[in-house]
């Protein structure tokens, strides 16, 4: 008989699943005490065995397949998803990834610590392509935000699959905001005037929002306008707000140690409590931060709550949305949930497998063919393929663990081979033997072949056991054991650096030289100065490079297989420094073409090269991402012609010749960034990629000419198939605004749509065009709006090959001059600028400007009328020469306001000064600034 006092925990309230979700949270919260409460704000929240709760954890990375549990079904980089174009397919590539997550959670050991995997899936990546220089570009899907948006959505919906109670996984959004760079990540700023914050950085993760496909977000680890992304007010006034349609709160969790990041090194608060209390204020639910050790990061909060830095209230606000989330995932009602069946077998299954082959099939893209492509393999070809990737694929930081490689080599050998066809092989690396000056002795007892991956940067494989030499990092030795380059540390990396006659080994990850003790002949990596470093004799015992000419010369055809290492040069931590292959690849690519004519290239790589020699000189270009396990057939598929290149490129391919701007320069408008802003023709641009087949498109039809805003037109175009052959094509849709009295972009992506036709098949799209889609943030309003004027549509096969143009009229009222008198107006709000910087206004809200010296704001056609005085908004925390602020109509000088000094950055005053006379009429305003103080805001005042 069971104690009516002391009921069962399976009969307690929020155990009941017919009750509301609402009532059961608020039931289990209100049993939860203050320390369990506040302990569930970590990572790795505990049990509460009184309740019979279990433990939960956030976070499993699934980019493009679960990572870091083990064999798991690897699917295409998240670049090479997005090259797809494909909604659909990227939804099932990410249902699958889900249903596998599924039978990891409860079949599979985790990875660190104990209990189960977490059903919290972290992804997609929905940060912009805008520098393809970025060291993270595999993990996003574009640079426009437009095509991120509806891939991420599609992605979260395969993750969360469709039953109307319950998640498969719980999709979360990386990472908030405009994180676009890897070098210094945790202590630069990334400055966003309103027009690209609202235009193009939260452009890609609204929708996804608005959609309700999403349930969590994970803040950056860099800074926005000077404040870091874990306290930025936009996770409360951006993110929830869009979520707030959908009935569910988002989970917001932090990044990796970041929350530690606050205090140092971004000094950005004086102590872990106040920094750790004002993410949890700011709107960050869970904190990943030290690891598995959850006392230090909870010992913060529980002081933040003591010093009256934070109250019960924000504790329970978030402990509130991680029980939501958990009710969804059906943690509390395991019976209910549909997903529990799952089991091992779906991993790597065949069904995982077709799909993998598929989305990195559709993911190629061939860039350039001039009559090469495809081969034909029933005329049984002997074909070289060549290069450091020729027979190899790569597992990138986020891949899991590959169940098997297909290599574009054994793609092609088992197509060929049917026919009669023959494939040989030549990486193109040099076999050395390096000896070493005090033991005579060979370095690791074995020739190495050696890769150069550029800038110096080698791995040396074994040719014995084709196994990388490795350093040690317990004892500074050397062996040749590791399959792969795959650490976060990596430590399978060295240079050969020349020494008279010899060469020195260092290691790049230590920086150190390799030394020989003359008594027992160790290795070892410890010597600080080339001085102190072991000597050793370089042999080259066959040339790569002579090799890889043979095989060309051998063969008909040659197929030069290069691009990059994933965790070399361009990964989590580090950027690129530039686009150009590296130059031992250029070279031995000009090799191999100098004595085979059908020589095609395939770049294999997270992100673009500049090709401008391959592109003049070579027949036929192809690119494809790191493709996961089925790389090798998707390339032969397509080399082969058993498949139509159905990928088109996600960013723009630029020329080796185009200097790209500041990779800290985040204004894509100022900076001219992506196709939208970047005048220069690129090599090859966002959205092009090449057919097999031939497609003409014609009758661009609206169902208006003529709209008002807050409208929309129906648009129709025919595609047809004009090949022998069936095709897949990607219609394009842009718009662009002509005569805009704002910098308008060349053109935007307004809709797209992924059709397959067969030979001489022809179909009629249709489009439903809003008008929505061609506002822009009015910063004199601080709202989107809809000039009336002339716009173009577009149908496009890629942002720089338009087919057919119509003309959009939209009509209404015109803009009015912004309002200038008797109304605060933010210094950040300018048209354009010169010579500023964007900075946080206060730690928890607010924008603001300052200038080293001298900078420039100006303001368009401010209506001034009656202005006798004005004020400005100033901070300045040391004196400064001559400190003031000036404003300027074309005119002259209206009036100058010497700018105080506050003690302090946050610590802000009004200082101001009268006009010489009252102001009459709409002027276009010129504001600057002198000295190194910031402006918030400034106001003109009438009489009145």
């Amino acid at each position: 008989m069971v104690s009516e006092a002391v009921p069962a925990v399976d009969r307690l309230p929020f155990r009941d699943p017919a009750l509301p979700t609402r009532k059961r949270i608020d039931d289990l919260l209100g049993r939860l005490t203050l320390d369990e409460r506040i302990a569930m704000l970590h990572q790795y929240s505990p049990a509460v065995p009184r309740l019979g709760v279990a433990a939960f954890r956030t976070g499993t990375e699934t980019l493009h397949g679960v990572a870091w549990l083990g064999v798991a079904t690897v699917f295409p980089q998240a670049v090479g998803l997005g090259a797809t174009w494909d909604e659909e397919l990227v939804r099932r590539v990410a249902e699958a990834t889900s249903v596998e997550l599924r039978a990891f959670h409860y079949r599979r050991p985790t990875a660190v610590g104990t209990g189960t995997n977490s059903l919290q899936a972290w992804a997609p990546v929905l940060n912009l392509l805008r520098d393809p220089r970025w060291g993270r570009n595999e993990e996003g899907y574009s640079e426009d935000p437009l095509h991120t948006a509806r891939l991420g959505t599609a992605f979260c919906r395969g993750l969360a699959g469709e039953h109307p109670r319950f998640l498969r996984a719980a999709p979360v959004l990386k990472h908030f905001l405009a994180y676009n760079n890897e070098d210094d990540r945790c202590t630069t700023s990334s400055g966003l005037r309103p027009r690209v914050l609202q235009e193009y950085d939260l452009a890609a993760f609204r929708p996804v929002v608005a959609s309700g496909a999403a349930t969590g977000a994970m803040a950056g680890y860099n800074l926005v306008n000077g404040r870091p992304c874990h306290v930025t007010p936009l996770i409360e006034t951006e993110l929830r707000r869009w979520a707030e349609p959908t009935g569910h709160e988002l989970f917001v969790v932090s990044d990796a140690e970041a929350p530690s990041n606050l205090v140092d090194p971004e000094h950005y608060f004086d102590d872990h409590a106040e920094s750790h209390g004002a993410a949890l204020k700011a709107g960050i639910d869970s904190f990943t931060d030290h690891g598995e050790e959850s006392d230090v990061p909870i010992g913060r909060l529980r002081a933040a709550l003591e010093r009256g830095l934070i109250d019960e209230a924000d504790v329970d606000r978030a402990v509130r949305r991680q029980l939501a989330l958990r009710f969804r995932l059906g943690e509390f009602d395991p019976d209910l949930d549909p997903y529990t069946d799952i089991g091992p077998e779906v991993i790597d299954c065949a069904e995982h497998r077709a799909l993998a082959l598929r989305s990195a099939t559709e993911s190629v893209v061939l860039l350039r063919n001039k009559g090469l492509l495809p081969l034909d393999a029933t005329t049984a070809p002997r074909v070289a393929v060549i290069g450091p990737l020729a027979d190899t694929v790569c597992e990138d930081w986020y891949s899991g663990t590959l169940p098997y490689r297909v290599t574009v080599a054994d793609g092609l050998k088992a197509v060929l081979g049917v026919h009669g066809g023959e494939v040989v092989v030549a990486d193109g690396a040099d076999r050395v033997a390096l000896r070493s000056r005090t033991s005579g002795e060979l370095l690791g007892k074995t020739p190495f072949d050696v890769h150069d991956w550029g800038d110096g940067v080698l791995t040396l494989r074994s040719a014995e056991n084709r196994r990388y030499l490795s350093l040690k990092r317990d004892d500074a030795s050397l062996a040749a054991d590791q399959d792969q380059v795959k650490s976060w540390d990596v430590a399978e990396t060295f240079r050969l650096v020349p020494a008279d006659d010899s060469v020195l080994v260092q290691s790049v990850l230590t920086g150190r030289y390799a030394v020989v003790d003359p008594v027992d002949g160790r290795v070892s990596v410890t010597a600080e100065a080339p001085e102190a470093a072991e000597r050793w004799e370089r042999e080259v015992l066959s040339d790569g490079t002579g090799e890889a000419l043979a095989a060309a010369l051998s063969a008909d055809v040659a197929v030069v297989v290069l691009g990059n290492q994933p965790l070399i040069h361009g990964r989590e931590t580090e950027d690129r420094a530039g686009i150009a292959l590296p130059a031992a690849q250029e070279s031995l690519l000009r090799a191999v073409a100098g004595v085979r004519r059908d020589t095609a290239l395939v770049v294999m790589s997270s992100y673009p090269y500049a090709l401008d020699w391959a592109d003049e000189h070579l027949p036929a270009v192809v690119w494809t991402s790191h493709g996961g396990q089925e790389t090798g057939r998707a390339v032969a598929a397509v080399l082969l012609g058993e498949a139509d290149p159905a990928g088109r490129l996600p960013q723009t391919w630029y020329r080796g010749d185009d200097e790209l701007p500041h990779p800290l320069d985040y204004d894509v408008i100022k900076a001219g960034w992506t196709y939208q802003y970047h005048r220069a023709a690129p090599l090859y641009p966002f959205g092009h990629g090449l057919s097999y087949t031939g497609f003409a498109h014609r009758d661009l039809i609206l169902s208006s000419d003529t709209v008002t805003t807050n409208s929309a037109v129906d648009v129709s175009v025919t595609l047809a198939n004009t090949g022998a052959r069936t095709g897949s094509e990607v219609v394009q849709l842009y718009v662009r605004a002509l005569d805009a009295r704002y910098a308008a972009p060349r053109l935007r992506l307004a809709d797209f749509r992924k059709v397959v036709l067969a030979a001489g098949e022809s179909r009629v799209l249709s489009f439903r065009l809003s008008t929505e889609q061609l506002a822009h943030w009015d910063v004199a309003t601080g709202a989107f709006t809809v000039d009336p004027g002339a716009y173009e549509l577009l149908v496009a096969r890629s942002a720089e090959d338009v087919v057919l143009t119509a003309p959009l009229t939209v009509v209404g009222p015109a803009p009015t001059p912004r309002a200038g008198v008797d109304r605060r107006v933010l210094a950040v709000d300018f048209d354009e600028y010169e010579g500023v910087t964007l900075v946080d206004a206060t730690r928890t809200s607010g924008d603001a400007v300052t200038a080293d010296a001298l900078g420039t704001l100006w303001f368009h056609s401010v209506d001034l009328t009656g202005a006798v005085r004005v004020e400005a908004e100033v901070a300045q925390d040391a004196a400064g020469q001559d400190a003031r602020v000036a404003f300027w109509t074309d005119e002259g000088l209206l009036a100058e306001v010497p700018v105080p000094v506050t003690g302090d950055r946050y610590r802000w005053t009004t200082a101001s000064a009268a006009l010489p006379a009252p102001l009459h009429g709409v002027r276009d305003l010129r504001v600057t600034l002198h000295g190194t103080f910031r402006l918030s805001a400034f106001r003109f005042h009438s009489a009145d």
